[in-house]
């Protein structure tokens, strides 16, 4: 399913931190098959503002922390089960450790999907201390830049400071490693989008680590996204 060619460490760029950006990593079948059946069981809502960031979205767990179970495998297409499985490989962490030059070979690792409906956003933020490299992965067939659900890139703490800008079109992905300078942001979606923008985490984590998304306990009821 993934293209592992395409994580090469030449894609790897120095500034304004260590990130990528890396495109077609599936066939034109694959791609479309993907994005015709994006998850849309099992979401949580995650929100909060006041805080260091401002945050609004939903998630799906589909690899969950620290080992390659696929979670609610039953609720997923052919074309997603394959991608997880990609996602969980040995194969995989191989190449994002060559990427980046950091080893992923047996630290604890998880995967996540996401809706950005309208008004979700993501406020600038350089990831958490316990997070080593994050790959973000995305599944809109078309999007229009003017409806924001863009990740950018950015120079520094400011969200017009972007260095970058990055559409979630289908095959596109973005790997982003972990500094204290690794400013990043998801301009909001308008409320006036008629899809969600859609899209899947991998995050490697530094040994020890426990799941940001998913914290022990946690006990926040699961529904369904509306198709849109």
């Amino acid at each position: 399913m993934l293209d592992l060619s395409r994580l090469t460490p030449a894609a790897l760029k120095a500034h304004p931190f260590s990130w990528a950006e890396i495109g077609n990593l599936y066939s034109t079948e694959d791609a479309a098959a993907l994005a015709a059946t994006f998850p849309h069981d099992r979401f949580k809502t995650v929100s909060g503002y006041g805080g260091e960031k401002n945050y609004d979205y939903e998630a799906r767990a589909l690899v969950s922390m620290g080992t390659s179970t696929i979670v609610f495998p039953e609720e997923l297409s052919e074309a997603w089960l394959r991608l997880a499985l990609d996602l969980g490989s040995a194969a995989y962490r191989e190449a994002m450790s060559e990427l980046t030059g950091i080893d992923l070979r047996s630290v604890p690792m998880e995967v996540n999907v996401f809706h950005y409906g309208p008004g979700a956003s993501l406020g600038a933020h350089p990831d958490l201390p316990d997070k080593l490299v994050t790959h973000i992965l995305y599944f809109n067939e078309s999007w229009d830049r003017n409806d924001g659900g863009c990740l950018t890139i950015l120079h520094r703490n400011d969200p017009t400071a972007v260095a970058a800008e990055i559409e979630p079109l289908v095959g596109n992905s973005a790997i982003l490693v972990r500094s204290d300078h690794s400013w990043h942001a998801v301009t909001p979606v308008v409320s006036g989008c008629q899809s969600s923008r859609r899209s899947l985490t991998a995050t490697f984590y530094r040994p020890g680590s426990v799941s940001s998304m998913w914290p022990p306990g946690d006990s926040t009821p699961l529904h369904g996204y509306p198709r849109a």
